[in-house]
């Protein structure tokens, strides 16, 4: 779902009910605010074309203080292209994904690449912190910080995994048709382009 007016009065439901649940006591007011949790995913799926249990998963599940997700993407180059891997839709990324227990940026960004690309890069610099629904154009029931992070290649070659089924280097000017927009677009893969050529490149946050 696109960001619209509507999604921002449902992540705030579900955002202050999930809070809510964090801290009250009160077995009547906790009843409360899981009906209210509820509300938000029935009208999520009410204005998507996913299943209510679909959203409920997504929606309902969390517990604790909600906070934003962290996500990295790695923009490795070589010979002044960068590298894409291919989803298994036939869609092309930056190799990324959601940082994983005990891993930091650094090493997250280094081992989304070994698993998705099979290769061994080393991260320089960050290249930017994005707020994913603002800059990526898909609805997410949680705010997702994207990382993006410049990485410099060591060695290695694609190897066969269960998330991608090929990967290459593509020049600025040859960057494929089909991309996976809601992980990397066109014009953040430019950004890296222009993050690379650039020594003194300063970060852009959100």
């Amino acid at each position: 779902m696109p960001e619209n007016e509507w999604t921002s009065w449902i992540k705030e439901l579900q955002n202050l009910s999930q809070c809510a649940l964090a801290y009250c006591k009160d077995k009547y007011d906790i009843e409360r605010f899981e009906r209210i949790r509820e509300i938000s995913a029935e009208m999520a799926a009410k204005i998507s074309d996913h299943p209510l249990e679909e959203i409920k998963a997504a929606f309902c599940a969390g517990t604790g203080y909600q906070t934003p997700k962290l996500d990295t993407r790695s923009a490795v180059f070589r010979n002044g292209k960068i590298l894409l891997v291919q989803e298994t839709n036939g869609r092309w990324a930056l190799p990324g994904g959601w940082v994983d227990y005990a891993q930091t940026i650094r090493t997250n960004a280094a081992k989304e690449v070994l698993e998705e690309a099979g290769m061994t890069v080393e991260p320089v610099r960050v290249i930017a912190l994005f707020d994913h629904n603002r800059r990526n154009g898909t609805f997410y029931p949680s705010n997702i910080c994207s990382a993006f992070v410049l990485c410099r290649f060591i060695s290695g070659e694609f190897r066969p995994n269960l998330e991608t089924i090929d990967c290459k280097f593509f020049g600025p000017d040859e960057l494929p048709e089909q991309l996976a927009v809601e992980k990397s677009n066109r014009e953040q893969i430019k950004m890296c382009f222009r993050a690379s050529q650039e020594e003194n490149w300063q970060p852009i946050f959100d």
